[in-house]
Formats: C-alpha cells, structure tokens, sequence
C-alpha cells in the first residue's frame, strides 16, 4: 500500500490548490478573479493557497496592468504539471487498486 501513496504529493492536499492546479492544468493561465469566481472562494483563502503553490515553484504569478487596472495572473511551471500529473497518477493507481 506504501508504493500507491508514495506519489501523492501534500501540496495537492487542499481541495482549493487541487482546484487551482486543475484549472492552470487545462487552461495557459488564469486571473485571480477567474479562479476566485471557479472555485468559489474568498480573495483571502485563495491567495494562501495560491502563495502555497508557489512556494513549491508550481506556479508563476504574472502582474500586469490592462488599462489602468492591475490584472494578476498564474500560470503552471513545468515542475508544477509535472508534479500535478504524478499526483493524479497516483490517486489514479490508487482508486483502481482499491
């Protein structure tokens, strides 16, 4: 059983930063208010989790103006898809295991 789980990875612990990852996944990059809205979640709660992800270099946050408002947007590294993608694989093992 060991062998199953050694591939999850704590930083996907989290139904948010799972949400995250799953997003910046299948999309080039997301906006704040994107992932605000997706998820349904609290500026406060997602920023935390988003500074988790990057943390672990999963992430890239890009600030950019678009006219005169501020736009933050995230995008998956190529650690952070392939940690994402082992992860998955894992749960994956897991579930047809069980």
């Amino acid at each position: 059983m060991k062998n199953l789980i050694q591939n999850i990875n704590k930083a996907f612990d989290h139904r948010i930063r799972l949400g995250i990852m799953s997003v910046l996944m299948v999309n080039e990059s997301a906006d704040f208010t994107m992932l605000k809205e997706l998820l349904g979640v609290t500026d406060g709660n997602l920023a935390s989790h988003i500074k988790a992800l990057e943390t672990e270099n999963y992430i890239i946050i890009e600030k950019q103006f678009i006219g005169k408002k501020p736009n933050t947007s995230y995008r998956a590294t190529v650690d952070g898809k392939k940690a994402f993608k082992d992860h998955i694989d894992a749960l994956e093992k897991l579930i047809q295991n069980s």
